[in-house]
């Protein structure tokens, strides 16, 4: 069975890309975005398999 680890990221509206692709090459895989506490910011729910 396969078993997975989970991150929530804050991301700023203004550099989403470069923080999504920062933790992307470390494995982690985007698996929702949601409203952050203000109107600037997102919040991301990030997952990848265990070793």
């Amino acid at each position: 069975m396969k078993r997975f680890e989970y991150a929530t990221v804050p991301l700023l509206t203004h550099a989403t890309k470069q923080i999504l692709d920062n933790w992307g090459q470390d494995g982690w895989e985007l698996v929702a975005v949601i409203p952050g506490p203000n109107p600037e910011q997102l919040v991301a729910y990030m997952k990848r398999e265990k070793a």
